[in-house]
């Protein structure tokens, strides 16, 4: 599936140690990795900038008791990060994401099962220190 995004073309962000540089070109982007890649410290990053940009929605595992489809269907315009997908995403929340035109998503995971995905939305998590600072961007996955 490819579309284009829906609420921002780049996110960039520098915290102490971390540089982010993403160019999404999909309103689906689905980064996977390996274990200790750095998805959960730019979960984190991100989290930290929803407090400044309210287009920003970040959900992970502590979100596991929330009506996540509910959630997410309240709201528009919407960059959604996922964190944990495999975890906090119900086949009935995937479809629910794949269809959906208001928002976009960055989910973090490795299980693109009834995403609808297809190589232009999988990516993986490139990173590269340059003196003390650790730099992320999205690299495609296949």
């Amino acid at each position: 599936m490819k579309s284009k995004p829906v609420v921002m073309e780049t996110f960039s962000a520098v915290h102490t140690s971390y540089v982010i540089d993403f160019k999404f070109t999909n309103n689906i982007t689905i980064l996977t990795g390996f274990s200790a890649s750095g998805k959960t410290a730019v979960f984190s990053v991100i989290r930290e900038c929803m407090a400044m940009n309210p287009n920003i929605l970040c959900l992970n595992y502590l979100d596991y008791q929330r009506d996540i489809n509910n959630l997410i269907g309240q709201v528009k315009g919407k960059l959604i990060v996922i964190d944990n997908a495999d975890i906090l995403l119900d086949d009935e929340t995937r479809k629910y994401i794949s269809l959906d035109g208001d928002n976009q998503y960055l989910i973090m995971g490795r299980n693109p099962k009834n995403l609808f995905a297809t190589k232009e939305n999988l990516f993986e998590l490139v990173s590269q220190t340059v003196g003390e600072q650790v730099q992320f961007c999205l690299k495609t996955y296949l």
